[in-house]
């Protein structure tokens, strides 16, 4: 009896002392990819020549490869985004390109003749009805958030804003455009934009109502189709998706868009961010917390999005945290970046799986004042963070045509998704969404070889680090984000 005791003891013991194992079944496809990363970029001073990191910034975006980058020109900084910045009188216009054109060509020679999207989402204040004309910077570096007012359009017909897109998408597609004086602005631009993206963020943006968004969208759309036949076009750009169905449900059904209009692609954005009094220990679970709801919003919107309009393309295409700071006015943890790019590489396999076809990290370039935690890169020194190096891990790695198959979770603590690339390679993406080291059992036999790269703690603003695996156990270290390429 002791010794069966004994025996039983032992056995119990040592069956603990197993790591948890990442089981894979390579032979059941549970999805195939049509997924392409890439990275969301705001026009900011960095950005502009002559900034101490200009170069360090267009080099990370150059690097990454991308395909369907986003450049979105946004209301925080004016003179870097709005190109009539006064209302036309007596034959007199002020179109300036000066400051904008700069930035957008050093995006194009970064995206390296790859697919881009433009967004110029705000419009000139004078277009809205406001007691006086909004003021606004001299100093194109300086940052305002009142530019943005009032809800009521000085023009009902839309013309207006149909006249500026048109001129916007002219001077850089055509070659120039007639202005409101009859007067011609030549450019000698013609740039290839594959994508054009209408208004951004619109629930929050002049408050803009489902229905006329419709129309906008319709009005301008039709009028660039005309421009440029091979131009297509995203819609939305939401802010928050989870309160925004009467605006997904209202812009995928074709019966409430002109006839003829085309729906190429609906956007969304998503940030994680904690509370201010969260501590470290907390926010390892409340980022994680905050995207299982996130995910619970996209199914939904796919269910919509899959009744109404299935030819229509999903570009998540803001995708992120916030620091608990928001504006990054108190110091960020170094291991915020980790955290932020363990909850990105978490994401990933699933919206994957959703069947989404663009995701952008966001964004290139934030710092304090600026939404400094949604920064992918240092904004002293131009080096990227570990939430850069993790989009690029999953980029260099996994892709289009890839095939997902079916992957035991290992932990609650811990996400693993296996994958067969479109070469036959067979890797596993593993996520340790933990503030400490986690063993884990690979589907390997005892004597197997494997190599990992990963982005963790220790490589910080550092390249992902790579090493070879001997045996069936691993190693993640805190907040790791690890592909595992199985040696044939």
């Amino acid at each position: 009896m002791r010794l069966t005791f004994a025996l039983l003891l032992f056995t119990g013991l040592a069956a603990a002392a197993d790591p948890p194992a990442v089981t894979v079944d390579w032979n059941r496809t549970v999805a195939r990819s049509h997924t392409e990363l890439t990275i969301q970029v705001c026009p900011e001073p960095p950005l502009r020549r002559g900034h101490p990191i200009h170069d360090q910034l267009w080099t990370a975006l150059r690097e990454m490869k991308s395909n369907v980058a986003r450049i979105q020109f946004w209301h925080p900084y004016p003179r870097l985004g709005v190109a009539e910045l006064e209302l036309p009188r007596a034959g007199a216009t002020s179109w300036d390109f000066s400051l904008i054109d700069p930035i957008v060509f050093d995006f194009m020679a970064a995206s390296e003749g790859r697919p881009v999207l433009f967004n110029f989402s705000t419009l000139p204040q004078w277009m809205y009805r406001t007691p006086q004309p909004v003021p606004y910077p001299k100093d194109p570096d300086e940052i305002t958030w009142k530019y943005t007012q009032a809800t009521e359009l000085r023009d009902p017909s839309l013309k207006e804003i149909v006249d500026y897109y048109h001129r916007l998408a002219s001077w850089y597609s055509k070659g120039g455009f007639t202005d409101e004086a009859g007067q011609w602005h030549e450019s000698g631009h013609h740039l290839k934009i594959a994508w054009w993206e209408v208004l951004n963020e619109i629930e929050q943006e002049h408050d803009i109502s489902p229905a006329q968004y419709n129309a906008i969208y319709d009005a301008v759309v039709e009028d660039l189709h005309k421009l440029d036949p091979e131009m297509k076009f995203s819609g939305l750009a939401l802010a928050g998706p989870g309160s925004g169905a009467e605006y997904i449900h209202t812009f995928l059904d074709p019966q409430k868009h002109k006839p003829g209009i085309p729906l190429d692609m609906v956007s969304y954005h998503f940030y994680a961010k904690s509370d201010l009094d969260e501590s470290e220990e907390v926010q390892q679970h409340s980022f994680f917390h905050l995207a299982d709801q996130f995910m619970i919003t996209v199914r939904y919107i796919e269910s919509i999005h899959r009744r109404l309009s299935p030819g229509t393309k999903t570009y998540i295409n803001e995708l992120g945290s916030f620091s608990p700071e928001e504006l990054g006015t108190q110091p960020i943890p170094a291991s915020y970046w980790t955290l932020s790019g363990s909850m990105f590489a978490y994401l990933y396999p699933q919206l994957v799986r959703e069947g989404i076809d663009l995701i952008a990290a966001a964004e290139l370039i934030d710092y304090p004042g600026q939404f400094a935690g949604s920064t992918l890169v240092d904004w002293v020194t131009g080096k990227p963070n570990a939430r850069y190096w993790v989009v690029k891990l999953l980029r260099d790695n996994f892709g289009p045509d890839d095939t997902l198959v079916a992957t035991g979770q290992p932990s609650p603590m811990v996400s693993a998704q296996a994958f067969i690339t479109p070469k036959g390679d067979r890797k596993i993406l593993l996520v340790n969404k933990r503030e400490h080291e986690v063993i884990l059992a690979l589907p390997v036999s005892a004597d197997a070889t494997a190599k990992m790269d990963y982005v963790d703690q220790t490589t910080g603003f550092e390249p992902p680090g790579s090493m070879l695996l001997t045996g069936n156990r691993v190693t993640l270290r805190p907040q790791a984000v690890a592909v595992i390429t199985l040696k044939p």
